[in-house]
C-alpha cells in the first residue's frame, strides 16, 4: 500500500483533499478511486484512507482506519554531520533515517569546504525535510526526525547535554562496540567529521566539553560512510538489528 507523508490533521470520517505532491503521485502511480493509501502526519500512528476523487493536479481521500503503529528505535540518537562536499549530505540524511536517527544536526567544521550562507543554508533545509519526509515514506516510520539549523562546531560542543556525545576519531584507543557492549542503550549523539575528520584543535575542544572520543575500527571511513556504520554498529550491539 502507497505510504505519504501529509502535513495535515488527520481523523477518521473526514475527507479531506491532499496536498498537490501527493496527488502528483497518486496520477504518476496510476491509482483508482477506491484504491487504499497510508497517511501519517508525523504525530505518530498512521492512517488508512480510501481515494474517493482523482484528476492531474487534485486528490481527494476519506480517512478510514487508525493504527498507533511505530518502528522507532527504543533510544534517541541523534547524527551530528560535519557538512560534506556535493549531494553526499542527501545521501547520509536519508540512510540516517531508514536506520532510526532522530534527529540530525549539521555542523560546520573547520575542514568543511562546504560554507552556506544564510539564503542557501534556508534552501538545503527545505531540500533536506523532503529528503527526510520521503525516507520515512519508504521505510514505514510515522515519526519524521528533527532537522537542526546548521551550527557551528565550537557552539555546539558547547552546549550542556544530558547524554552521551561520541566523536569519531582514528584516534581513539577505545572502539564503539565495545563501549556499547559496556554501557546500556542510551540517547546518543555521534559526531562525524568532514573529508579529512576533525583537527587535532577540535578534538582537543570535544574532549574538554566532555565529548568521548572513539573509533570503528583500523580502517579510515569516508565521511559519507563512517556515521550510518556507526548507527548501525550501535543498533547492532543494542539488539536493534
Amino acid at each position: 500500500m502507497p505510504r505519504f507523508y501529509c502535513p495535515l490533521p488527520l481523523s477518521i470520517g473526514t475527507t479531506i483533499a491532499l496536498p498537490d505532491h501527493i496527488a502528483h503521485h497518486i496520477h504518476v502511480l496510476r491509482l483508482a478511486i477506491g484504491e487504499a493509501i497510508t497517511l501519517f502526519n508525523g504525530d505518530g500512528g498512521e492512517h488508512t484512507a480510501t481515494l474517493t476523487s482523482i484528476d492531474r493536479k487534485r486528490a481527494s481521500v476519506e480517512i478510514k482506519t487508525f493504527s498507533p503503529r511505530e518502528v522507532e528505535l527504543p533510544y534517541s540518537m541523534t547524527l551530528v554531520q560535519a557538512l560534506p562536499e556535493g549531494s553526499k549530505m542527501d545521501w547520509i540524511i536519508e540512510k540516517a533515517v531508514e536506520l532510526g536517527a532522530t534527529a540530525i544536526q549539521p555542523l560546520a567544521a573547520q575542514r568543511c569546504v562546504v560554507r552556506l550562507s544564510a539564503e542557501r543554508a534556508a534552501k538545503k533545509m527545505e531540500h533536506w525535510h523532503g529528503i527526510i519526509a520521503a525516507a520515512a515514506e519508504q521505510c514505514g516510520r510515522n515519526r519524521l526526525p528533527h532537522l537542526a539549523e546548521p551550527a557551528d562546531f565550537q557552539e555546539w560542543i558547547q552546549q550542556q547535554n544530558l547524554h552521551a556525545r561520541i566523536l569519531l576519531s582514528p584516534r581513539a584507543e577505545q572502539s564503539l562496540s565495545d563501549w556499547a557492549r559496556h554501557h546500556p542503550p542510551q540517547a546518543v549523539a555521534m559526531l562525524i567529521g568532514p573529508e579529512g575528520g576533525f583537527t587535532e584543535q577540535e578534538e582537543n575542544a570535544a574532549s574538554r566539553h566532555g565529548v568521548l572520543t572513539l573509533s570503528i575500527g583500523s580502517r579510515v571511513l569516508r565521511t559519507e560512510t563512517a556515521g550510518l556504520a556507526a548507527l548501525a554498529a550501535l543498533n547492532a550491539v543494542w539488539g536493534q538489528i
